[in-house]
């Protein structure tokens, strides 16, 4: 019988490629790896490494397959479980950026902590992208993201739809060809390459006609703000992100032509929802509409 830690010892390992990492991640010593390798091996009767170079045998690369799968499995199934038990101690794992969770989930969560206190609220920063992934594979329980495409195995519901505007002084004169001549081209401050809303807004920019323009590229949307009011540059953000923001110096350009993108929350397709679960969306959906009530 192939032992269940053993299997994720030896997941772990073909991903990182090195059993120091390795142990790092899984709280181990490095030695005990090693030893569940050598059981693993041992109990298939089979090699599955190679150390120098670190790579797997063809046997390796079999099992990786199967033991991906069954602890994927195991993981959605007991998601599930607790679902259906109604779980009312544990953690609750949710997956979200910094813009989404800071805007929407700060009042939900403080709700839930008194509606559920036996459940903990783990909060993983993320990408969109990263969210997906990180749901599917039952490592969150449910995640926020933006202009999520419904695909299997994941299940998007919108919670609403986001526009996008300019903050930063000067974007209509450089669009009319006004600036001065003794003036830089202009910064756009973007988000990284790294994010699913930086390749919507890529596809968008042309429609703002700068014939030359400079990137600024940034962690956060926050930081995209703070820069944008510093003056260095025009800032292209969501419009909710403004919302919350007291005082902005500097000026707030509508983009209608940029097409609309959708944020809403993703959970894998059958998934069994807890009370919990749904409460907690009951609340962000109030947030979304207390937040539209004070533009």
């Amino acid at each position: 019988m192939l032992d269940l830690n053993w299997l994720n010892t030896f997941v772990t390992l073909a991903r990182l490629e090195h059993f120091g990492k390795t142990a790092t991640e899984l709280h181990m010593t490095q030695p005990n790896v090693s030893l569940h390798i050598k059981q693993l091996e041992q109990t298939t009767r089979v090699k599955l490494i190679e150390r120098n170079p670190f790579r797997l045998t063809q046997a390796g690369e079999r099992l990786l397959n199967s033991a991906q799968n069954t602890l994927m499995e195991l993981q959605v199934c007991q998601a599930d479980l607790n679902a259906i038990n109604d779980l009312c101690q544990g953690t609750l794992t949710i997956a979200a950026s910094d813009i989404i969770s800071r805007l929407l989930l700060i009042s939900p969560f403080q709700s839930f902590k008194k509606e559920f206190p036996g459940i903990d609220l783990s909060l993983l920063n993320t990408t969109s992208s990263q969210a997906a992934e990180l749901v599917k594979s039952a490592k969150a329980d449910l995640g926020f993201v933006m202009a999520q495409k419904e695909s299997q195995p994941l299940h998007f519901t919108e919670l609403q739809q986001v526009k996008w505007c300019a903050l930063g002084d000067g974007l209509q004169a450089w669009q009319q060809g006004l600036a001065s001549a003794n003036l830089e081209e202009p910064t756009l401050i973007l988000l990284g390459h790294d994010t699913r809303t930086r390749d919507l807004l890529d596809l968008a920019l042309p429609t703002l006609n700068l014939p030359n323009y400079r990137v600024m590229e940034v962690g956060s949307v926050d930081a995209q703000i703070d820069w944008a009011e510093a003056g260095f540059g025009v800032a292209i953000v969501p419009e909710f992100s403004l919302h919350p923001k007291l005082n902005l110096k500097t000026t707030v350009t509508p983009l209608p032509q940029f097409p609309t993108t959708s944020l809403g929350y993703i959970v894998r397709q059958n998934q069994v929802l807890s009370r919990a679960i749904k409460q907690l969306l009951n609340w962000v959906s109030e947030e979304i509409v207390r937040a539209q009530n004070v533009k």
